[in-house]
C-alpha cells in the first residue's frame, strides 16, 4: 500500500495570507502546505481521504484520474469544500457519518434528487460508524472516534496505517485499534498548545504511546517553523510530512 501526502497545510494553508514571516517566505518547497488530505493506493484502487479546497490543484499535481473511494474526517471547509472537483471524476463513493453527509447535502443540493444539476458530480453516499470494520475498494478501513475540541470527528486505519487529523483528544479504547501499525499520520499544528488540535509536543507523545515503527505529522501550520528545523529536532522514527511525500509498500 501507498500513501501520497496531497496536502499537509492546516485551514489557512502556508502560506498564510499576508504574512511574510519565515516560513511563509520560504524557497523551500518543503515548506509549502495545502490544506490536508492523503491518497491511499493499493495496486489500481485508490481511496482518497478528505477533499478540501485545494482538491482540483492536488488531484493535478499527482495525476489523480480515478476513485474508488472519499473518506470524510469531518465537515469543516478546510477538509470537505473541494468536493464539487470530483465531476471529472466519474461515480464517487463518499464515505463519513451521517452527520457529515447531511451537511454536505445541504451545502450541495443541486448534486442530489430529482432536480439534479446537469455535470454537477455523482456522489453516493455512504453511511460509517466509529469502530465498524468496512472492506472498501478491497482495503479493510476501521473509522476511529477522536474529538476536535468539543466536535466528534474520524480518524482512519487502513490496513496496517492509520491517518489521524484534527485531533485534540480520544479515548483511551482508541489504542486497541491502533495496535501494530507500520505507518502514523497524525495532526501537529504548532509548537504551543492550542484548543482544538494537538501541539507537536502533545503529537510526538502520541506517537510514542501508539509506538508505530514510523510517525508523520500533518495539519501544520506556517508558526510550526521551518522544516529544515523542525524534521532535526523530532524523535527517532518520527518525521514532519510534507506535500508530494510519497511512502511506498507499507
Amino acid at each position: 500500500m501507498d500513501i501520497q501526502f496531497l496536502g499537509t497545510g492546516t485551514s489557512t494553508g502556508v502560506p498564510h495570507i499576508g504574512c511574510d514571516c519565515a516560513v511563509c517566505t520560504s524557497s523551500d518547497k518543503r515548506d509549502f502546505r495545502l490544506r490536508s488530505s492523503v491518497l491511499v493506493s493499493e495496486q489500481d484502487r485508490h481511496i482518497l481521504i478528505d477533499c478540501g479546497p485545494d482538491f482540483r490543484q492536488q488531484a493535478l499535481a499527482a495525476h489523480v484520474s480515478y476513485l474508488d473511494a472519499v473518506l470524510i474526517t469531518h465537515e469543516h471547509y478546510d477538509h470537505m469544500w473541494g468536493m464539487d472537483d470530483l465531476r471529472t471524476l466519474g461515480d464517487n463513493h463518499v464515505y463519513a457519518e451521517d452527520r457529515v453527509l447531511a451537511v454536505l447535502q445541504k451545502n450541495m443540493p443541486y448534486c442530489f434528487g430529482e432536480n439534479k444539476y446537469p455535470g454537477s458530480p455523482t456522489l453516493h453516499l455512504h453511511t460509517l460508524l466509529p469502530f465498524q470494520t468496512y472492506l472498501i475498494a478491497g482495503i479493510q478501513v476501521i473509522p476511529l472516534r477522536v474529538m476536535h475540541a468539543r466536535l466528534p470527528i474520524l480518524g482512519y486505519r487502513l490496513n496496517n496505517c492509520a491517518y489521524i487529523t484534527d485531533m485534540k483528544s480520544m479515548d483511551e479504547q482508541v489504542l486497541n485499534y491502533l495496535d501494530g501499525l507500520e505507518v502514523l499520520v497524525i495532526n501537529a499544528l504548532r509548537h504551543t498548545p492550542h484548543p482544538s488540535h494537538i501541539a507537536l509536543e502533545e503529537a510526538c507523545a502520541w506517537a510514542k504511546r501508539i509506538g508505530a515503527k514510523r510517525t508523520y505529522f500533518t495539519h501544520c501550520s506556517h508558526d510550526m517553523g521551518l522544516y529544515e528545523e523542525v524534521e532535526k529536532s523530532l524523535p527517532e522514527n518520527m518525521y514532519l510530512a510534507y506535500d508530494g511525500l510519497r511512502l511506498t509498500n507499507i
